[in-house]
């Protein structure tokens, strides 16, 4: 019982209703339970969504905290699904109330900027995956690779790396979700850059026994990137969620002269910057795929929570479409793979740096702040003694 009990606090504090509590118990850990027996639960535990709310203090020294960062580009549901993650009890529409207060000018600039997107299906999760990359910060030493089921916009892999367009480290991506998955999708739409080839050829060859209309090479949609909707829409809201919080320090080093673009610059910015920014990626697909979208008719947008409507797609009229493949295949593709390196920049570079952080008593960078510090530090040391 102990089990079910962390179970229920763990979907409760993620945000899930009852509805959707009971559903994933039952999909995913073969738990079956009525709402009277989750409700009486949830009592014993505490768990109330309407009673013993946090005192409104803390809740608004949160939301400062995260307005000062990256939350100065969220909205109030992405807020308050944050503060719940982080246990605190408080209404959405008391974080709204807050946000206004705190951050009038940023929520007449998010309302501004509402698009309208264009009509998409598709029959289930695993349908269709949308793969692709994102460069707007590799001027800086930092690149992304992702990809987003399309049906379910669940976040099946987001990476920050020192490169996107090696097709052995994208090809990487791809084969350690289908192994984490258990099978891969039914198809995957990606641009034609060439750092895509080892995916495609590796899909190929996972579909090749495989009887349905889009085995073999029609596993492998090819488009413009421009016009792969599910993960080009991502992309702004990465960039209102995260990735803008991460240009602007950069550019401020630009602007202030210490950073030129080089590769010693690329490579200190990497040391300093990429494992936070990471970090930051995993929270924001962790939020992203816990929140709840809100359905809108005409525009190919159903409701619900990705991570719901990934694994329990009949709740929303889907059906799964992953498919099955040899392991051992999968771990002859893996063998044609080039992980993430341990160290998050040039080797060299990254033993220079440990050296002078361990002569100067220079911490490891725990924000964006301390590491543009280490950053500057780092670099001025380095220049004085070249």
């Amino acid at each position: 019982m102990a089990c079910v009990d962390n179970l229920v606090k763990l979907y409760f504090r993620i945000g899930f209703n009852n509805k959707e509590i009971l559903a994933i118990l039952a999909q995913n850990h073969s738990v079956v339970i009525s709402v009277r027996t989750l409700k009486r639960l949830c009592g014993k535990l505490c768990l109330f969504r309407r009673r013993n709310h946090t005192n409104l203090e803390e809740v608004a020294a949160f939301l400062q905290t995260e307005l000062a960062g990256n939350g100065q580009m969220q909205g109030y549901r992405w807020l308050h699904l944050r503060a719940i993650h982080k246990g605190y009890v408080v209404s959405q529409n008391t974080v709204r109330q807050l946000i206004k207060l705190f951050d009038p000018e940023g929520v007449e600039q998010r309302r501004a900027r509402r698009l309208s997107r264009r009509q998409y299906h598709s029959k289930g999760p695993n349908a269709l995956w949308h793969m692709d990359g994102y460069d707007k910060l590799k001027p800086y030493g930092t690149a992304i690779s992702g990809c987003i089921d399309g049906f379910s916009r669940y976040i099946v892999w987001m990476e920050a790396y020192t490169t996107n367009n090696d097709p052995k480290v994208i090809a990487d991506y791809f084969v350690s979700s289908a192994a984490r998955l258990g099978g891969c999708p039914e198809r995957l739409r990606a641009d034609r850059g060439t750092e895509n080839g080892h995916v495609e050829n590796m899909l190929i060859f996972l579909r090749r026994n495989h009887s349905d209309s889009f085995a073999r090479d029609r596993s492998f949609l090819y488009g413009r990137s421009t016009a792969n909707q599910r993960i080009e829409s991502w992309w702004g809201i990465l960039r209102r969620q995260s990735v803008q919080f991460w240009i602007d320090p950069f550019q401020t080093l630009q602007r202030d002269g210490h950073f030129s673009g080089d590769f010693l610059d690329k490579s200190l910015i990497q040391f300093c910057f990429l494992n936070l920014v990471q970090a930051e990626l995993d929270e924001v697909v962790q939020t992203w795929n816990s929140h709840k979208l809100t359905a809108k008719a005409g525009q190919g947008v159903t409701g619900g929570r990705p991570i719901l409507m990934y694994t329990i797609p009949q709740i929303y009229g889907g059906e799964d479409h992953l498919k099955t493949i040899d392991m051992e295949e999968l771990a002859l593709c893996k063998e044609d793979c080039t992980p993430k390196r341990q160290y998050p920049c040039d080797e060299t570079v990254f033993e220079l740096c440990c050296l002078l952080m361990q002569e100067n008593g220079w911490d490891a960078p725990r924000d964006a702040f301390s590491a543009a510090e280490l950053y500057t530090s780092l670099r001025t040391e380095i220049l004085l003694n070249i």
